[in-house]
Parts: C-alpha cells; sequence; structure tokens
C-alpha cells in the first residue's frame, strides 16, 4: 500500500476528504519525526515501538580486495512489534499454511 492508497482508504473508512486525511497524516509523520529526533520512544498501543538506536562504529572488511574498512557510529530507526499484533501476525501465518 502506497501513501495514495491510505489516504483513499482513510478517507472512505473516516467519511474525511483527501484533502482532509492527507493534511492529518502529514501532521502525524511530523509529530513521529519529531519525537524520534528527540531520541524519545514513540509507542502505537496494540502495534509497537519506534525508537532510534545508536549503532557503534566497527571494522569491516571487503572479502574481494582484503582491504579494511571503518565504518562510522550512525543512527538507526528501529521498530518493535507490540505483542497482540505479534500474535495475529503470527496466527495468520499458520492459518495460511
Amino acid at each position: 500500500m502506497n501513501n495514495k492508497e491510505l489516504t483513499a482508504e482513510l478517507s472512505r473508512r473516516l467519511g474525511y476528504t483527501n484533502k482532509d486525511v492527507e493534511r492529518l497524516l502529514g501532521s502525524v509523520v511530523d509529530i513521529i519525526s519529531s519525537q524520534l529526533q528527540e531520541n524519545k520512544v514513540f509507542t502505537i498501543q496494540g502495534f509497537g515501538n519506534f525508537y532510534v538506536c545508536k549503532k557503534k562504529e566497527r571494522v569491516t572488511v571487503n572479502p574481494a580486495t582484503k582491504q579494511r574498512f571503518l565504518i562510522p557510529p550512525r543512527l538507526v530507526l528501529l521498530f518493535k512489534p507490540a505483542i497482540p499484533f505479534k500474535e495475529k501476525l503470527k496466527n495468520k501465518s499458520t492459518d495460511e499454511r
């Protein structure tokens, strides 16, 4: 599902116009972004947690040239699904078998 499809589905379910839903989604994304930029955890109840984690620097080797490279530290976005959401996915995967 892309952004256009999400906007259309939300407007259909909520009875809002596409413009209103686009503004609403834009605001939600801005709020989530600002929270994560402040290194805060963003939780959606029943869905999961989004958080930023710092990866340490590390050394890696190019297997072809055997040259060693230093990969600098960086921030990564992580997601940890909530237990009810994990259970839904687990039950769906077992139903398909």
